[in-house]
């Protein structure tokens, strides 16, 4: 009955509006014709990134000296270690009023746009006055010294579930999920209204860019719309029926495989439903009719994934073999009518925020989050794609190529939208959550999410931003943001862009840095025509210190950029002073 009832709450959420689609298709789906390219709009203009004049073009000579300042204090490691003790050291000495007028000077003013939706407002019109957009965040966060996050206990309530994948097992030292996060938003879970207060947060945020920035976005995090227990204990239901597949998959001899390539014979998988007492061969016959699964004789990973949802028309709850007991159990023992309510919730959530995004010509960047909870959060925000990317892409995705899994899961989703006609919408990371994801793989013994180098996760990042650019040449349904500070990756996107025939105008490729960071490769982007962000947090100044605090620790990762930044910086102070115009406006 749980099974019953969390697939109908599912797909009843997910399916309000006219299902799609689901024509089979080996290849891309042929999409409208393309806009004129190449040598009929011009080549795409040259970018310099070592121009200080182009990159600081923007900036007062003040706010030049304030960059020099606070990046070079991001570079000593004393105080980046310590930067919470003594901001709150600071504000005890200073008080309030003159501790807020020196953040403001200094690290506040560096990385923070403003208080409020009126304040961000000059800053985000200059910015767009070079052709830089946003996306925006309302970075209001609780202290993590408070200490306070009902997430751990939570998991606790997990803690006795020994028949558990490991990765989504609780464990008393991650009960707080937000501990070791350097360069990403967090939220805490206290209860269901404090959900619906996020996401009042984040409709004043959507109706923040659309007031302020042209084609903008507006960021979310879904560990803000539901209880993170539920999101761990629906990633590892997701994440069991996707190992059941691969073992039905080894057990005909297709171990190895390429993720789409695998494709299991129904009636080989039927007989290996049958021999485990799982379903008889008559019961297995009914989950393939009525769709277009049984009429290649094959089922691969997607239609595996689609036979989740229709879940309802078994007798009987679904059973998967244990790999550590070999007793078959049920898929969803963990759900009851509390996490079938979750399900509703956040879908609903979505749904909400998503139409407003519509309404207001905003763009959803549906950021990545712990690998423990990303099959929960990718699986949600595709549901929310197919419905409303059907025209343009208005969501989002986020995926974080420090994962072995990315280039997986960016096939797999992009081969979805194929399917389905929807349009892709992707943002590439490289990650923010790798000191954590390893501490806790292990101290709980399981294998390390992330890739052992930084060169491994280069080499992924730029597999996955091949595939998608290569995409858009064929159907030009997909979009994506390269969202990175590093310059070669930009370089690499702007050579393939040229030789794949993208041009900046088709606004299909677009890039982001975080704000007070890197505009030696924003501002020349923009000023050359590309579609480029910049990360914008907003909020007051004594409840963004949580904010500052991981800004400030994650410069050190970004030691060599910021060295260049710097240089870059000096140079276009002196070029200012010996030109005689340091303090002109």
């Amino acid at each position: 009955m749980a099974l019953r009832g969390a697939a109908r709450a599912f797909r009843a959420a997910v399916r309000r509006r006219d299902p799609p689609s689901r024509p089979r298709s080996a290849g891309p789906r042929a999409g409208p014709p393309p806009p004129p390219r190449g040598a009929e709009r011009g080549p795409p203009p040259a970018v310099d990134f070592g121009d200080p004049r182009q990159a600081f073009r923007s900036k007062s000579s003040a706010e030049l000296l304030r960059g020099l300042v606070v990046l070079g204090l991001c570079a000593v490691e004393p105080l980046v270690q310590h930067n919470r003790e003594l901001l709150q050291l600071c504000q005890r000495v200073l008080g309030q009023t003159l501790f807020e007028r020196l953040m403001k000077m200094t690290f506040y003013g560096q990385f923070v746009a403003g208080e409020d939706q009126e304040a961000i407002k000059p800053l985000l019109r200059r910015n767009q006055a070079f052709g830089v957009g946003a996306v925006l965040d309302y970075s209001v966060e609780e202290d993590l010294a408070q200490g306070r996050s009902s997430t751990s206990a939570a998991e606790k309530e997990m803690g006795g579930a020994e028949k558990q994948e490991k990765q989504y097992r609780a464990h008393q030292g991650f009960g707080n999920h937000h501990g070791g996060v350097t360069g990403a938003h967090t939220y805490f879970y206290a209860d269901e209204a404090k959900c619906d207060q996020h996401m009042e947060i984040f409709l004043h945020c959507i109706d923040a860019s659309s007031g302020s920035s042209v084609d903008g976005f507006s960021a979310i995090k879904l560990t803000a719309l539901a209880r993170p227990q539920f999101l761990v204990r629906f990633s590892e239901v997701l994440v069991k029926w996707r190992s059941f597949f691969h073992q039905m998959a080894a057990e005909q001899g297709q171990a190895g495989r390429a993720v789409l390539d695998t494709k299991l014979e129904v009636e080989k998988l039927q007989e290996a439903l049958a021999n485990l007492g799982i379903a008889s061969k008559a019961e297995s016959q009914e989950w393939f009719i009525g769709g277009n699964l049984s009429t290649s004789g094959t089922v691969d990973l997607l239609d595996w994934n689609s036979l989740f949802d229709s879940r309802t028309k078994l007798s009987r709850p679904l059973l998967i073999p244990n790999r550590m007991t070999g007793q078959l159990e049920p898929l969803l023992s963990c759900f009851g009518e509390e996490e079938e309510l979750q399900m509703k919730r956040v879908l609903q959530r979505m749904d909400v925020l998503a139409k407003r995004a519509m309404e207001k010509g905003v763009r959803l960047m549906v950021d990545a989050e712990q690998s423990y909870f990303q099959p929960a959060i990718s699986r949600i925000t595709v549901d929310t794609q197919r419905r409303f990317n059907r025209s343009q892409p208005i969501i989002y995705n986020t995926y974080q190529c420090y994962l072995k899994e990315a280039y997986n899961n960016v096939t797999g989703n992009m081969e979805l939208s194929r399917r389905e006609g929807w349009h892709f919408g992707a943002k590439l990371v490289r990650g923010a959550y790798m000191e954590q994801e390893r501490e806790r793989a292990a101290q709980m013994g399981y294998e390390d999410p992330i890739h052992p180098t930084y060169e491994k996760t280069n080499e992924m990042y730029y597999r996955c931003l091949d595939y998608i650019l290569e995409e858009i040449t064929r159907s030009r349904k997909a979009s994506v943001m390269v969202a990175s500070h590093n310059e070669d990756t930009v370089k690499f996107t702007l050579r393939r862009m040229r030789e794949l025939g993208i041009h900046p105008s088709d606004k299909k490729v677009c890039f982001g840095q975080l704000l007070g960071m890197c505009d030696q490769i924003t501002f020349p982007l923009g000023q050359a025509g590309f579609p480029v962000y910049k990360y914008v947090p907003y909020g007051p100044v004594n409840e963004v210190l949580p904010y500052l605090s991981r800004r400030a620790q994650e410069n050190r990762g970004f030691m060599q950029r910021a060295n260049r930044e710097r240089d870059l910086l000096w140079k276009e102070v002196k070029r200012r002073l010996l030109a005689g115009n340091l303090f002109s406006h």
